[in-house]
Formats: structure tokens, C-alpha cells, sequence
């Protein structure tokens, strides 16, 4: 059932941090990562067919040179078109997670991002417990943007992704302030850092977000 109330995730001793947000970040790498359900693992091996080995690394050089020229977004919807049946079977996948623990357009997800961000959330399920973007400083948030712009691009679940990109790029700021581990939960941010951090990003347009994310690998005037 979606939106489960508190009392329906499993106890897990030593976990630290929002339960629900433990759980959608847990079942997200399950979804995406660890226990890949046929459709999705075809929708991978699609991409890499279309975009070849290494295709994250592909689509990340693609569009950093692309959006940077007066020919975007055309040029990059002309390269991302092959992709676009496993990218809608991509799509479905990572919305359904979220709208397992969270109401699509409800406020909740922006704080298992920031929570995530921040490195505050610790699940003992997991070898690296800590639920945070890997990597110092982590390219996943770029990644990330670049797959949301393609499914906009595309019109795959565009209001959605519009609405998803602004968080993703509010975590991205907001993990480069907090530095966190994969090993070892941190302490929360001070509230008014988050707050600050939201304001600012949330309200930006995906053209802007477009401006922002050439921007690599941190936030522009950020270190």
C-alpha cells in the first residue's frame, strides 16, 4: 500500500535517522541497484547498447558539452531519442519508489533529499550504512539532473521530473556543505542551513537548473 504508516517498516536495530526516509532510500538502491526486476535490468542493457559501455560517463560528457551551445536542448534530444523506451521503464521504476512512501507534489520528499544530502540517515542493512550519495564530491546529482532532463525532454513524466529536479539540486548544495561519510553518521546541519539552501534552490526553473549544473563538479561560488 503506499504511504505507509510508521508502525509497517521492519525494526532495525542501530538504524538512525528518519524511518521512512531510511526506507525510500533503502528501496531505492533495491529497485535500482541490488535486486533489479527483468524490465529494468533490460531497460540497462538497452541503454548501454544505445549509448555504449560506461553509458553514465557517456551521457554526462554528452550533455555538458551539449547544453553549453546554442543548438540545446535539440541537439540533445536527438541523442537521447534512442533511449527513450528503457528510460520511460527507468522513470516508472525510481517514481514508483517514491510514491510507495511519500505523495507525489507533498512536501515529504524534499526532507529524505536534504536528510540524504546530509548524511544523517543510518541503516544497518546496508554494508556502507550511511544513505548518501557516493563519491567526494559526488557526481551522482549531475547524473542524476541529466536522466531528468532527458525524460523532460522526451515527455516522460515531464511535470514530474520538473518538479523532482529543484530538490536534486538542493541536495546536491546541501552535500556540499555537509561532506558526509557512507561509513559514519553525521550530525544534521543546522536547520537554518537547510532552510537557506531550500529557499534558494527550490524555486529555480529547469532552464536555470540547465545553467547551474554545467557547473562541475560543484555548485557555482561553492567549495
Amino acid at each position: 500500500t503506499p504511504h505507509h504508516g510508521h508502525g509497517d517498516f521492519p525494526d532495525v536495530p542501530g538504524m538512525l535517522g528518519d524511518r521512512r526516509a531510511n526506507e525510500l532510500w533503502y528501496m531505492f538502491d533495491e529497485t535500482t541497484l541490488y535486486n533489479v526486476a527483468p524490465e529494468l535490468e533490460q531497460a540497462f542493457t538497452d541503454i548501454e547498447t544505445a549509448l555504449g559501455d560506461g553509458w553514465e560517463r557517456a551521457i554526462f560528457d554528452a550533455w555538458m558539452a551539449m547544453a553549453a551551445t546554442s543548438d540545446y536542448p535539440n541537439n540533445f534530444i536527438e541523442y537521447v531519442t534512442p533511449i527513450k523506451g528503457p528510460l520511460k521503464v527507468l522513470s516508472k521504476a525510481q517514481l514508483g519508489v517514491f510514491d510507495t512512501y511519500y505523495r507525489p507534489h507533498g512536501h515529504g520528499i524534499v526532507g529524505a533529499f536534504a536528510d540524504f544530502a546530509q548524511g544523517v540517515l543510518n541503516d544497518p542493512r546496508r554494508e556502507r550504512p550511511v544513505h548518501t550519495m557516493n563519491g567526494n564530491p559526488p557526481p551522482g546529482y549531475h547524473i542524476w539532473f541529466i536522466f531528468m532532463r532527458s525524460m523532460m525532454l522526451l515527455d516522460i513524466s515531464r511535470h514530474r521530473w520538473e518538479r523532482m529536479a529543484p530538490i536534486n539540486a538542493m541536495a546536491w548544495a546541501i552535500q556540499t556543505i555537509a561532506k558526509p561519510s557512507q561509513f559514519e553518521v553525521k550530525e544534521p546541519l543546522p536547520r537554518r542551513v537547510v532552510a537557506r539552501e531550500a529557499a534558494k534552490w527550490l524555486p529555480r526553473s529547469v532552464h536555470r537548473l540547465d545553467r547551474d549544473f554545467l557547473s562541475y563538479p560543484l555548485p557555482e561560488g561553492m567549495s
